[in-house]
């Protein structure tokens, strides 16, 4: 995609702008999944989720969209994940941050691109500090130096940034070589049955490594067995996300099962 500003879609959407689904061509809503401290039994972030209003499910929506509405839908996912948050009180939860997706290939020039997430946090009163942008390491990334550039926008923003999805995707280490988020989230092949698998521990045990030379947080996905969730704290992951402690939820904040 041209980077130009004489590309159709190349402006900042205000925030009513980015709430008008009819542009877009369909609408949806965000869930919520709890990305939990286990140690401390506390919130460290909310991942907004993008549905169908009527709980279709990401898959559905993201197949709706294309080359002609990718910036619009981009733009409007951090809005709506932004007021719904705040309007279900996320900023009661001391420290807690909203974590958000976002397609690097949406993105033309960052300091352009955030101005409607920077309208509608201030128009929610939610302090940047407490916002996370996540990239998926499986996301398609035409340009590298490109994506570079957006995290360190984000991060001269006071954003949190963080890559998805570690060790699923197309760049792996090469991307972290190439810029060093402050989280890395491992995905859930790596998590799934680590209790059982020796050469699991051992990719994971690698990474933590990594991670802790870099000062990076590490955040473990798709835990769903209390076995995966010890092992995973024996080796020094505290922070966790996955169906063992809650579900993506609509219209609520899951509080976590921790029993």
């Amino acid at each position: 995609m041209s980077q130009s500003s004489s590309h159709p879609t190349f402006k900042s959407l205000g925030c009513a702008e980015c709430r008008n689904h009819e542009v877009l061509g369909f609408d949806f809503t965000m869930a919520f999944q709890p990305i939990f401290n286990v140690r401390t039994r506390t919130a460290f972030a909310y991942e907004a989720l993008v549905r169908g209003v009527n709980g279709e499910s990401a898959a559905h929506i993201l197949g709706l969209v294309n080359d002609s509405n990718r910036y619009r839908f981009d733009q409007a996912c951090r809005v709506k994940a932004i007021e719904e948050s705040a309007r279900l009180g996320i900023l009661d939860i001391s420290d807690c941050l909203l974590s958000i997706n976002f397609l690097p290939n949406a993105v033309y020039r960052a300091e352009t691109c955030i101005r409607a997430t920077l309208e509608a946090a201030r128009q929610s009163d939610f302090p940047s500090n407490r916002l996370m942008f996540e990239v998926t390491e499986g996301e398609r990334v035409d340009d590298p130096d490109h994506l570079k550039s957006i995290f360190l926008e984000y991060e001269r923003q006071g954003f949190t940034t963080a890559i998805d999805d570690f060790g699923s995707g197309y760049s792996g280490l090469n991307l972290l070589a190439l810029f060093q988020p402050q989280v890395l989230k491992i995905d859930m092949a790596l998590t799934r049955d680590i209790d059982q698998d020796p050469v699991k521990r051992a990719i994971v045990e690698g990474i933590i490594l990594v991670a802790s030379r870099l000062d990076i947080i590490v955040i473990a996905e798709g835990v769903e067995t209390r076995e995966e969730s010890a092992t995973l704290l024996a080796m020094g992951i505290e922070l966790m996300q996955g169906y063992l402690y809650a579900r993506p939820e609509i219209g609520r904040l899951a509080v976590g099962c921790f029993d």
